[in-house]
Formats: C-alpha cells, structure tokens, sequence
C-alpha cells in the first residue's frame, strides 16, 4: 500500500469517528445560548454521518435553562439536552458519559470552558485520554487550594501524581472511560478526579496539557465554603472505600 494509501485510510477512519461533547449545566439561562453557539460548530465540524453529539445535561435547573436547550435543539439536529433532577456536578457528568457510552461514541469531550478543543483532538491517536491542566486558575484562590487538597489525597490514598485531578477539560476514548465507569457510586460527586485516578494508577497512556481555564460568566455558583467541607468529608470516605475496593479486586 502506498503512503499516499494509508494516509488516505486514516483520513476516511477519522471521518468516521463519532464525538460526544458532554457539558453540564445548573441554572445556565443568562449564557447557555452562547454556550451552545459555541461548542455546537466543533460538533458539526467533527461529526460522522450524523453520529456526532453535543450533549448538554441540565441539574435540575429551576430556571428556563432546559426550555432554551430545548428550544435550540428544533434547529441545532446534534444538539441533545437531557434533563434529570438536581445531583450536582458529578452526577450530571457521570449523566452524560453514560449517555456517550450507550449510544456508540467513539470520543468523549468533557467541558465547562470554552475553547482550545483542537489541540486537544490533535493528540487523539497518541493517547487515551487528553486531560487538562490549570497552572492558572481564574475561577478563585479557593477552587485552587481545594484542587490541591485534592491531588494530595489521591497522592497519599492512591499513590498517583497528577498536577490536576478534576479538570473539567478533557478528550477521552470512550472505551476507555467505559472501562473503568462501573467502578464508581452511581452519582459519584468527582468521577473526573477519579478517572483521572484510574487512568494513573492503571498506567493508561494519557497525557496532561495546559489549558488556560476562565470560567463560565453567568449561571449559578453553588460552592460554598460549608459546601466545600461536607464535599471534602464524603470524598476522603469514597476514596478510602475505592481503595479498599482496588485491594480487594
């Protein structure tokens, strides 16, 4: 087979592909228009026979977020917003992965930024799994050190190093979050921290990028520092308990 052969092959491969961008959203009415005329073009851009899915899960908004998701999705045909009753981030992420997984994604890309997606997928062949890495926070002093904290006890708990556990940035194969999803609680609160985890501590062949990351402007912020410690509290349980699990496997 001549070059010019397999380059054309893995050009008619890529076209097959099937991507599923999963966003989350709580109370998003001010902005979730812009979202979606935001990220809507990378999914018509890298969609596969009309396979290709931009799938936003709305928490349980008590405002008109979901009317506007579903408004958008008369005229957006990728566009699938999935509601469910209020769980939390976690919950609405897990959502949306399980729904990539059932329908036949080839890729899921998880976001609640925007931008910088395209250096992401130019490195879909040569890992798993693109996460990424904040160097930068623009969301808060308080997001950052809880981010710390965070890598700290998978660290001690799990024996993983990773400059960012939770960033909610990242391209990964979907058979390879399917791989290790059925491990966590049903509406686990961080399954990126703990997939992230697993790719690490199972030696995944992922990889981190840094990504400037400047938060949503709009919708509702939920975190709070009472919030942050309950959080905190049942997140060491969890770990301990998904350790014990890896022990016990």
């Amino acid at each position: 087979m001549s070059e010019n052969s397999v380059y054309n092959a893995h050009s008619s491969q890529d076209c097959l592909l099937s991507l599923y961008i999963i966003i989350p959203a709580y109370n998003e009415f001010i902005n979730i228009s812009h979202i979606i005329e935001e990220w809507y073009p990378v999914v018509e851009k890298h969609d596969a026979d009309a396979s290709s899915r931009l799938v936003v899960i709305d928490d349980g908004s008590k405002d008109n977020t979901l009317s506007i998701l579903e408004n958008l999705s008369r005229t957006h045909k990728l566009l699938k917003p999935i509601t469910k009753s209020n769980g939390g981030h976690g919950s609405a992420v897990l959502t949306g992965y399980r729904y990539a997984i059932e329908h036949g994604a080839d890729y899921i890309f998880q976001t609640d930024s925007d931008g910088q997606f395209e250096s992401f997928w130019e490195l879909r062949n040569d890992y798993d799994a693109v996460i990424g890495n904040r160097p930068v926070r623009g969301d808060g002093a308080q997001r950052k050190f809880v981010e710390k904290v965070l890598c700290f006890l998978l660290r001690i708990i799990f024996g993983v190093n990773v400059p960012d556990a939770n960033a909610p940035f990242r391209l990964m194969k979907s058979s390879l979050v399917a791989k290790y999803i059925s491990k966590l609680p049903k509406d686990f609160n961080l399954p990126n921290a703990m997939l992230t985890t697993y790719f690490a501590y199972f030696n995944e062949h992922i990889i981190f990028r840094d990504i400037t990351f400047r938060p949503r402007q709009g919708g509702v912020n939920s975190i709070n520092f009472r919030k942050i410690i309950r959080i905190g509290i049942k997140a060491l349980k969890d770990f301990i308990q998904l350790r014990k699990n890896l022990c016990e496997a």
